[in-house]
């Protein structure tokens, strides 16, 4: 009798497990996955998001397909994303300037990526790279220093848009170089065009989106936003070590809508993790300037909540309001 009653607690418990591994490792993906893009094609988000589509598209074989959504400084895609099932079919690739600072440059949000998103993974560390277009004739540090004492009141420098990480570091370095410069602010990519046209005096832009433009001579490197120097332009120095105190420069992410199961989460994040790490595709993203950072969904949800803490007094301090 005892035989038969531990073997049925076994049959029992087996039949309970069984039944919380199933809810907790659903059949997923089910059907095409759709990344929504915040801002134009031809980015750094536009880039790591065709990177790591691609990718899932490979190993999970279902079709991924990204969508470029610009528009309003990046909030178009959180809301999208903000509004879709949470199912994890619809996920959002974006940076700092949406997630982070948008809700302290904007009153009133339609959706707010602090409290609507689920950090999922951190798809890359970028720092931002400040360059001239060569058509200025500005080699270095000591050229850019004398160009702008030369022009101190005729500088426009670019960013993709109000409140993003380009324009905050622009602001910063303009306020503590003494320097009467103009903010030009563009919709994504189209910056980049207009500072190789010499438009532009000069711009801090992501790594991923100005890497290929250094090495074919149409913009010239001066130095870089991060704590330390990039693999990709190893010769390139720091801000903190030309004296000027700016050691920040952008991320770039994956997010679903909040409420998508733990499950999927987690099998997101670790096959986001895995693609990250492979040898062929750290390699490629090393050589555009983007550091994979490894975090799972707890860490990434925690750097969250910090970067919009760190970002709130800098919005405040440089008076930006959304167009």
């Amino acid at each position: 009798m005892l035989r038969y009653l531990n073997q049925l607690l076994i049959l029992i418990c087996s039949f309970f497990c069984t039944c919380v591994i199933a809810q907790q490792v659903p059949n997923y993906p089910q059907k095409p996955i759709k990344i929504i893009v915040s801002f134009t094609a031809g980015g750094t988000t536009d880039i790591l998001a065709r990177e790591v589509g691609n990718q899932l598209s490979i190993r999970w074989k279902v079709p991924v397909i990204v969508e470029n959504h610009a528009g309003a400084a990046g909030n178009l895609g959180t809301e999208i994303v903000g509004g879709a099932a949470p199912d994890g079919h619809t996920l959002l690739v974006s940076s700092n300037g949406p997630i982070s600072i948008n809700p302290s440059l904007f009153s009133n949000l339609a959706v707010n990526p602090q409290k609507a998103l689920q950090p999922v993974a951190m798809l890359g560390d970028v720092p931002n790279i400040l360059v001239v277009p060569s058509s200025l004739g500005v080699k270095n540090w000591k050229d850019f220093l004398a160009y702008i004492k030369a022009h101190k009141d005729h500088i426009n420098y670019g960013s993709t848009g109000i409140g993003t990480t380009p324009h905050l570091i622009g602001f910063l370095f303009a306020q503590k170089m003494n320097l009467n410069a103009t903010h030009v602010p563009y919709k994504g990519a189209e910056a980049t065009r207009d500072l190789v046209g010499g438009q532009l005096q000069f711009m801090f832009a992501t790594a991923p989106s100005v890497v290929s433009l250094i090495k074919g001579g149409q913009l010239t490197a001066i130095a870089v936003s991060s704590k330390k120097r990039m693999s990709a332009l190893p010769d390139l120095p720091t801000l903190t070590e030309l004296g000027i105190d700016i050691a920040t420069g952008a991320w770039f992410g994956l997010f679903a809508p909040l409420k998508t199961p733990p499950s999927i989460l987690n099998k997101l994040n670790e096959t986001v993790t895995s693609v990250l790490d492979e040898p062929a595709v750290k390699k490629r993203l090393l050589a555009l300037g983007s550091d994979p950072t490894e975090m799972n969904v707890d860490e990434f949800t925690k750097f969250i909540r910090n970067d919009f803490a760190l970002w709130a007094p800098i919005v405040k301090a440089s008076g930006a309001k959304p167009e």
